[in-house]
């Protein structure tokens, strides 16, 4: 079976949600099926689209778990984006909650860092 995921995140202001997420995921949309959307595939059939619906913008939670936590979070401050919050549960498992310029989180989870 094949999965395909669509993740949205409403926003109030698409062009301020565009250089936020160009910074986090550290590249430009994929595509822009219409003005008030922008897609980033963030792995195969695997993607985040932000639209413009300022009625419900700043209610999205996504999280995604990647392989390395370390090396994302060290290549978004480098890009200037910060986590606003940083989470360790007692199996060890990171969270860290990005927040957009509408308060949506967007989180990136991962193990135990590399010893």
């Amino acid at each position: 079976m094949t999965v395909e995921l669509f993740a949205g995140i409403p926003v109030t202001d698409r062009a301020a949600a565009l250089a936020f997420y160009e910074r986090l995921f550290g590249a430009p949309p994929a595509f822009f099926p219409n003005d008030d959307e922008a897609v980033w595939e963030l792995a195969e059939h695997r993607y985040v689209y932000i639209e413009r619906r300022p009625d419900q913008a700043g209610h999205a939670m996504n999280t995604l778990f990647l392989d390395d936590l370390d090396a994302f979070a060290a290549a978004a401050a480098e890009r200037g984006v910060e986590p606003a919050t940083r989470e360790t549960y007692d199996n060890g498992v990171r969270k860290l909650i990005y927040r957009d310029p509408d308060g949506n989180e967007f989180g990136v989870g991962g193990g135990p860092p590399t010893p």
